[in-house]
């Protein structure tokens, strides 16, 4: 019994180690940053509007749908080296009306977009670019948009 709580003792202190570690990576201009209640709703998010074929990938991907006039969620990564590759994203949302927020880690933002290579941003659409949703995907897609929305304006609100 005593082993099995050291064992579970040091994988929680190697949890909050890689944490710590993670948050030590992020870029000063990452802000606002999302906290873990937060990352996990957006993760959760970007995991739903994969699925459904509602998600842009990568700077070049995302900047064209943002000068195209696609509305949706920008979410970037905060880790990125060099952050110069990013910097304009914000500058974008911004002009076009898009909420953004920054996430600590490359490597979970592209885990819950169901891709193996770490990612950037993410641009997360109302609608699919191409097809229709049902309306019952289309209901709980943009249920849980929503409050990821309403998250996100609190904390900038908090920010400024």
């Amino acid at each position: 019994m005593g082993s099995d709580s050291e064992a579970e003792r040091v994988k929680k202190s190697q949890e909050k180690e890689k944490e710590r570690k993670s948050l030590l990576a992020v870029a000063p201009i990452a802000k606002p940053l999302a906290g873990k209640k937060l990352c996990k709703h957006t993760f959760k998010l970007v995991r739903k509007a994969s699925e459904k074929k509602c998600v842009k990938r990568g700077v070049k991907e995302v900047v064209k749908s943002i000068r195209k006039g696609q509305k949706g969620l920008c979410i970037i990564a905060g880790n990125i080296s060099p952050i110069d590759v990013i910097t304009h994203i914000p500058i974008l949302c911004e002009e076009a009306d898009i909420p953004y927020i920054y996430v600590p880690s490359k490597e979970d933002l592209a885990h819950a977009s169901a891709t193996k290579r770490p990612t950037c941003c993410i641009l997360v659409l109302n609608k699919p670019t191409k097809g229709e949703l049902s309306p019952e995907d289309q209901e709980k897609l943009k249920a849980d948009y929503d409050q990821v929305v309403t998250e996100i304006t609190e904390l900038t609100a908090s920010l400024y």
